[in-house]
């Protein structure tokens, strides 16, 4: 009796074995890397805690290891999250100033490519946030995303005098994730070093207001993988339909995150909602984020029929991947307008022969008149 539980026992962990096998080799990219990426965690394969330390007033985060073990696109690299406080002792309001990412050795200190760099995102708890702030109608209204960091924009900082106000111990999220377009080599593994900069709290900072643009495209739901058509140019052929899918307002599927074939395009999508401008105000910020074979990424405002900003995407010529990617900054600022329409325009090459993916977005950050007027009554008591 005992055997044949065993042996039933065996059968059942050999089939269990054979369908997670299966499953798993049916997973893309992105999905099979989280799989190992918590494997070498959980086991201790490798280093799997985080260094964090404040110095000169920059939080430093230092990751655990990740291990690169093949090529991976945009979106598809070993990553890691984690919620985090710039000063867990202090209820004291603070400003972040600035932002950086690097590629960095496991012994962190020894500085690597920063072509192993993808996304590098840091979110706030609008619930939190804006609670602090008796600000609740805004909670809910757009993702709460700060910033995000990418490969050829690994750093930036504010003009002077501006900031996003947060409270020392205030939660924020980070999740940052590799990049390799290039090496086939055997597996190598790399940590991420994230900071912020930050000051103490003075009366004369003046609040930003972050805002994300980006591109999203028409594409076939019943058949979303046949691509654009003579009938349906402007179809695009998402990388998939699971994420960075979205619906407008008349049903429309769109995807963020889509296919460029070889040769040259141009792409235009309308991102007034996106904006959910209610004041007039002034931009003093732009980060953008594009992926290779990416050229331009421009703002324009269609009502004037003038393009406000151009951020130029340098490209290697001898791999894949990107040198820089230019950003906005000003003290002055651009005005905006609630009555004017608004546009991102990109500029692709693709000169690699094959399809690639692509995403584009603009994190744009506004002065945030309403933010200030809570301040004025914050510093009146304080």
């Amino acid at each position: 009796m005992k055997s044949k539980i065993l042996k039933y026992s065996v059968l059942l962990v050999l089939i269990a074995i054979s369908v997670g096998g299966i499953y798993y080799l049916n997973l893309p990219n992105r999905h099979k890397a989280i799989i190992k990426t918590r494997i070498n965690h959980s086991l201790g394969l490798v280093d799997n805690t985080w260094n964090i330390n404040t110095k000169n007033n920059t939080l430093s985060l230092i990751t655990p290891t990740l291990v690169v073990d093949q090529v991976y696109k945009s979106m598809e690299g070993p990553k890691v999250m984690r919620s985090f406080q710039i000063d867990p002792k202090t209820d004291d309001l603070l400003w972040i100033t600035s932002f950086e990412t690097k590629a960095i050795s496991t012994n962190e200190v020894d500085a690597l490519s920063n072509d192993y760099v993808c996304h590098t995102n840091i979110d706030f708890y609008d619930g939190e946030h804006y609670a602090r702030w008796n600000l609740n109608e805004r909670i809910g209204q757009n993702y709460p995303r700060l910033t995000s960091m990418s490969n050829g924009i690994e750093k930036y900082k504010f003009p002077e005098g501006f900031g996003f106000p947060v409270f020392g111990n205030e939660n924020l999220f980070l999740s940052t994730q590799t990049l390799n377009h290039n090496i086939k080599s055997d597996p190598f593994s790399v940590k991420h070093e994230v900071s912020l900069g930050y000051k103490p709290h003075s009366d004369a900072m003046k609040p930003l207001q972050s805002k994300t643009v980006f591109i999203m495209l028409p594409y076939n739901a019943d058949n979303p993988f046949k691509g654009p058509t003579e009938a349906n140019p402007n179809m695009c052929l998402p990388v998939e339909t699971g994420n960075h899918s979205y619906r407008d307002e008349d049903g429309e599927s769109l995807s963020g995150h889509w296919v460029v074939f070889p040769g040259e395009k141009r792409y235009r999508y309308d991102i007034t909602h996106q904006l959910q401008l209610k004041d007039s105000t002034t931009m003093h910020h732009i980060a953008t984020h594009v992926h290779p074979f990416a050229e331009t990424l421009s703002f324009r405002d269609k009502t004037t029929d003038s393009i406000l900003f151009t951020s130029i995407a340098k490209n290697y010529t001898d791999k894949i991947g990107l040198k820089h990617v230019s950003s906005f900054s000003s003290k002055a600022g651009i005005m905006l307008y609630p009555d004017h329409n608004y546009e991102l325009i990109l500029e692709t090459n693709n000169t690699s022969g094959v399809q690639q993916d692509m995403m584009a977005s603009m994190f744009i950050f506004l002065y945030d008149k309403e933010m200030h007027e809570k301040l004025k009554a914050f510093n009146s008591k304080n």
